[in-house]
């Protein structure tokens, strides 16, 4: 689900970097907080894990001298422990493997907190120790056993504002074509558009879950002939939007927020009805650096100055909510978890996809297929 949104993470500062939006050393801080936050934009090359060291496991890149230079050198100054980065993915099989095998190489990875905790109940992912990781610096309700929260980004209702004289202000107006005319975009891989459609369809939030997939399903399929396109990565949703092929798309509030700010907002977004989704990392068990390193190196993460780094580059949301107020307030309205604009969304159930993503996705992508 969100390795997607990782790697345009990345490839949002490297836009804005190439458009001289941010300079080269702001480009090496975004990447550095998200090193610190999600991992993302690493080398690809391996990395072996050693006494003194940690291997952390993310969705590969090109920047790994920025990320050691950004993030890397100061937890190593700080703590004595020097930080490989290895881009070679944490699929499931691949931890899997590592856990399996008796002899890991990999200490962190960005996984997905429901991977995580599916992979956590067979033994394979170490339980966070909240005498490290600080408890009261994650957000209520976005606690798991075998993850750490790190970020949050939302899927949010973007749209062309010179198209409509009322603005959507809801999911039902996003599927409601006729007084919303105009051709839509939506998520390729599913997570957020089963909610979307559901509470489009009358279905209150505090009774999503779990999830009607048939009804779901229903409202997708009948709604295909308003649906332009199903997009993939970030930088497709905004180009649909910027060249007029949709009038309104669910895409990512980090690119929904380049939009308003890049177009002065001809193309702009709302918090009504968004989908929030969190970003969380987790230790293999049998670590060879050791739990409590990994858990120190979690921990570092949890620092609200750099979370706000990477909130003023990318829009993620931080996970500790203690960086809410550091966030300077004109710019708080592109915050998903502000306390403005939070209550207007609905999170993802983590426990919900650790036992039913496979397979509904397996459906998703039938119904938008045919």
């Amino acid at each position: 689900m969100n390795s997607h949104f990782q790697n345009d993470c990345v490839e949002i500062l490297k836009e804005r970097e190439a458009k001289g939006q941010i300079s080269r050393r702001q480009m090496l801080q975004g990447l550095g907080a998200l090193m610190g936050t999600t991992a993302i934009g690493l080398g690809a090359r391996g990395a072996q894990a050693a006494e003194g060291k940690l291997v952390f496991v993310n969705w590969g890149g090109d920047a790994l001298d920025a990320m050691d230079e950004a993030f890397g050198q100061p937890f190593t100054a700080e703590t004595g422990i020097k930080v490989l980065y290895d881009g070679s993915g944490p699929t499931e099989g691949a931890i899997i493997a590592q856990a399996k095998g008796g002899n890991p190489t990999w200490d962190l990875v960005d996984a997905e907190p429901f991977s995580a905790q599916a992979l956590g109940r067979q033994g394979m992912i170490e339980p966070i120790d909240y005498a490290i990781v600080d408890p009261a610096k994650q957000r209520e309700g976005f606690q798991w056993e075998y993850s750490s929260s790190c970020y949050f980004y939302s899927y949010v209702i973007a749209y062309d504002a010179t198209q409509f004289d009322t603005p959507p202000t809801s999911l039902a107006d996003f599927f409601d074509a006729e007084k919303f005319p105009g051709k839509r975009a939506m998520y390729k891989w599913g997570a957020g558009m089963w909610e979307a459609a559901l509470l489009a369809d009358g279905v209150a939030p505090e009774d999503l879950y779990p999830l009607d997939l048939d009804r779901a399903h229903k409202k997708i399929e009948g709604f295909k002939e308003h649906i332009g396109a199903f997009w993939g990565g970030g930088a497709e949703s905004q180009s649909l939007l910027l060249n007029g092929d949709v009038s309104m798309a669910l895409i990512w509030n980090t690119r929904a927020s380049l939009l308003h700010k890049d177009t002065e907002g001809e193309i702009t977004f709302t918090w009504d009805g968004g989908i929030i989704g969190p970003g969380g990392i987790a230790v293999v068990k049998g670590n060879p650096g050791g739990t409590e390193a990994a858990m120190r190196y979690i921990a570092a993460t949890q620092e609200p100055e750099r979370q706000v780094v990477l909130f003023q580059l990318l829009g993620n949301g931080p996970s500790n909510p203690a960086a809410d107020a550091l966030i300077p307030e004109e710019e708080r309205k592109f915050n998903p978890m502000d306390p403005e604009n939070l209550p207007k969304q609905t999170a993802l159930d983590m426990d919900w996809y650790e036992k039913n993503y496979s397979a509904a996705l397996d459906a998703y992508l039938q119904i938008i297929s045919a």
